[in-house]
């Protein structure tokens, strides 16, 4: 297994970011996060993964037009890679192969 592999908060950012396409920034990503899991997301650990992922080549950034609603601040916008969309395939996959099989407990 290589050391590069998704981290669970890692692979839940790039479903949701699939999920809302290309140019889509922190704000809705967290927002499916909490909405798939329950859970309240810190929008800077957001920031963080999908910064950490754009280093690791499975994001790419861009900046949006400066917007009067943020106080003349542009929004950083995130799509998924080629390479990211190979490890969140390659990570489905994984998941699927382990879950084969196993035998489900009432209760």
């Amino acid at each position: 297994m290589s050391r590069e592999s998704l981290g669970h908060f890692e692979l839940l950012v790039l479903l949701a970011l699939l999920r809302h396409g290309d140019e889509a920034y922190g704000v809705p990503i967290a927002r499916a996060i909490e909405q798939s899991t329950g859970k309240r997301v810190i929008l800077a650990s957001v920031y963080n993964t999908l910064e950490r992922l754009e280093q690791k080549g499975l994001v790419r950034s861009t900046m949006g037009e400066p917007t009067g609603e943020r106080g003349g601040r542009a929004k950083r916008y995130f799509a998924i890679t080629a390479g990211g969309l190979r490890q969140v395939r390659a990570a489905k996959k994984a998941l699927t192969m382990l879950w084969r099989d196993i035998p489900v407990h009432g209760g």
